[in-house]
């Protein structure tokens, strides 16, 4: 069962929470609402949504002090990366640009039609799952680039062992029993620092195991993303055709 993507709406006017959190909750969504930006910043953390709906004009902090603080603000690392689309009822192209350069994954202008919000919702949750599919697929290289280094520096790091405890096997006395305990203390470290790297090497293949199983459960192309989506969207594809009301 595909998990329920969690949309937190922000907006200081409550028929539009309630409008926004009956229409979601439709498509099979879980929907949180804050009525102003404090409030979300103070609830965003627990909630960690997949998705915030931000209106720009608000009293107290705008949506653009909001975003700077999520996308800038250390406390607010652990959601950094959730998508924004900002709601507001200024035009202004060089506004636009200002959220876009915080961070503002897209931006819609009110009044604004639900069809519209819903195809923008469909394309940023497909893009926030393209890149994280992109981003476990760049992990994982550098964890392949990272073994076959550590692999290919043990065993250079054997060779010259073995080679080390040949030469020295062949000039110990075995009468002297001196000499053949130093050499077995000699041959007991180097064995130790093998199997530490053995160790080592081990830990890595299974970082790269388990990566490989995070990215066999993301979806690989685009087509593959849209078709989990399109059942919700079109679900209601009817009722908006025929009511194709302005919030």
């Amino acid at each position: 069962m595909d998990k329920r993507e969690r949309i937190l709406i922000v907006d200081d006017e409550q028929i539009n929470l309630e409008f926004f959190e009956v229409m979601l909750s439709k498509l099979g969504f879980t929907v949180d609402t804050a009525v102003d930006g404090e409030e979300a910043l103070d609830r965003v953390l627990d909630l960690k949504p997949d998705l915030i709906i931000l209106d720009n004009i608000m009293p107290g902090m705008t949506g653009w002090e909001v975003t700077r603080a999520l996308k800038q603000a250390p406390e607010y690392e652990a959601v950094r990366d959730t998508p924004v689309v900002m709601f507001s009822a200024m035009d202004d192209v060089q506004d636009k640009i200002e959220g876009f350069e915080l961070g503002v994954e897209d931006y819609i202008t009110k009044p604004f039609n639900f069809s519209e919000v819903l195809a923008r919702i469909k394309a940023v949750l497909r893009h926030r799952d393209m890149s994280e599919e992109v981003r476990k697929r760049e992990h994982r290289l550098k964890l392949v680039e990272s073994l076959n280094e550590a692999l290919l520096k043990f065993a250079v790091s054997v060779s010259e062992r073995l080679s080390l405890i040949h030469s020295q096997a062949e000039a110990v006395d075995t009468e002297e029993a001196d000499q053949v305990r130093s050499f077995l203390d000699a041959v007991l470290a180097e064995t130790t620092g093998t199997q530490e790297e053995l160790v080592d090497l081990r830990r890595r293949t299974d970082n790269l195991k388990e990566e490989q199983d995070t990215i066999k459960n993301l979806e690989t192309t685009v087509d593959q993303v849209e078709q989990r989506y399109r059942g919700r969207f079109e679900g209601i594809s009817s009722e908006n055709a025929s009511n194709e009301s302005t919030v």
